[in-house]
């Protein structure tokens, strides 16, 4: 049986398109920076998790569709964005290295994901869940994964925010980069109630996370007032 909470995902796949080509667009317009190319990967993934949710909810449980979701949402569903973080903040070499590492760990589990018996018997017709891999130790890869994205994008948003919030001119940046700290807890809380069995909570924060990060990145981005360039790029 489904409910208005499982429709959400549709809605942040829309969302996730849109966001995702902003950043795609400004990486474009700029030339540089391959954390934008990170940032827009990962919301365009992140939109790709919320899609197979949404088609889960219209068609109904489909093995492919499961094993994409677990692959883009559980393993994904932070990383690229999180990896962006890195670049932006850690020299090229050190985040050259940690990519080659994140790389081979999610290529590793996608293997395991895409090779796992499923037990039909715990599958729900409108609900996914990780519980239906026969390999349960597959699972345990999500959260190793998921730490690195907590260490580096909440913990890279956080430190942002406090380094911003010291230099006059740039408060925006703080208060920008504390709204993306927060929206990106919010997928990772709704991601722990899905191994309880409860994916309703997730479908609400990843839409919630999404708006939170996307208005963080928005206000983060505005120019800064009475700073020259020099002076903003020496701070970022």
């Amino acid at each position: 049986m489904t409910t208005i909470v499982h429709y959400l995902p549709i809605i942040t796949t829309l969302l996730a398109i849109w966001f995702g080509i902003e950043i795609l667009n400004r990486y474009r317009d700029r030339r540089t920076g391959p954390h934008l190319l990170w940032w827009g990967a990962g919301v365009l993934i992140y939109g790709i998790g919320t899609l197979t949710e949404a088609i889960t909810t219209l068609f109904g449980w489909q093995e492919p569709i499961f094993r994409a979701w677990y692959i883009s949402g559980a393993l994904l569903g932070g990383a690229p964005l999180a990896q962006g973080t890195v670049y932006l903040l850690m020299s090229r070499r050190v985040a050259n290295r940690l990519t080659v590492v994140l790389v081979t760990v999610v290529a590793v589990a996608s293997v395991f994901v895409l090779s796992t018996p499923i037990d039909t018997a715990l599958v729900e017709t409108y609900r996914l869940s990780g519980r239906v891999m026969e390999w349960t130790w597959v699972r345990a890869f999500s959260p190793f994964i998921n730490l690195y994205a907590v260490i580096f994008l909440v913990g890279g948003a956080a430190y942002s925010a406090f380094k911003f919030r010291q230099i006059d001119g740039l408060g925006h940046r703080a208060t920008g980069n504390a709204l993306i700290a927060l929206g990106a807890v919010l997928p990772g809380i709704g991601g722990s109630f899905t191994r309880f069995g409860h994916v309703e909570v997730l479908y609400v924060t990843e839409l919630i996370g999404l708006l939170f990060i996307w208005a963080g990145y928005r206000v983060a981005s505005r120019p800064a007032k009475g700073l020259s360039p020099v002076a903003v790029a020496s701070a970022s």
